[in-house]
């Protein structure tokens, strides 16, 4: 399998999965009342970081490598965007993560979750599809 094709794999996994959470889990997170909002934030933080941080990783890996093989347009814009979805994602959601599991998820944070992540779900479309366009042509 080629280099491009297993960098299409990680950047279609994260899309599939960002959708995911955008439209379903993080609007569910509204539903919740506080206690049982913990209770399941601490389950799934956990169970959602063991897909999430390999596909990051693997994704955040293969750009760094596709960089120093080949430095065009593709590889300084695609880990330049990856760079950007990193910094919202450990300034920005882990620390929102953190308050909702201490109890302390007010309806105007959930709501922000939800606004705030449509930048990472915009970025990860953007994303795969600037990949998909470089590895169809």
């Amino acid at each position: 399998m080629s280099i491009t094709i297993l960098r299409l794999l990680f950047d279609f996994g994260l899309l599939v999965l960002i959708w995911i959470i955008q439209r379903i889990v993080y609007p569910s997170f509204l539903h919740y009342n506080s206690k049982d909002l913990v209770n399941w934030h601490k389950v799934y933080t956990s169970r959602l970081t063991f897909i999430v941080m390999p596909l990051m990783l693997g994704q955040l890996g293969i750009s760094i490598y596709q960089l120093i093989m080949e430095i065009d347009l593709y590889t300084v814009l695609s880990l330049i965007i990856i760079i950007v979805i990193w910094v919202a994602t450990f300034l920005q959601f882990v620390p929102i993560h953190a308050q909702i599991s201490k109890g302390k998820a007010s309806q105007k944070k959930l709501d922000s979750l939800v606004k705030k992540n449509w930048i990472r779900t915009f970025l990860w479309t953007v994303l795969f599809m600037y990949s998909l366009l470089v590895t169809v042509i």
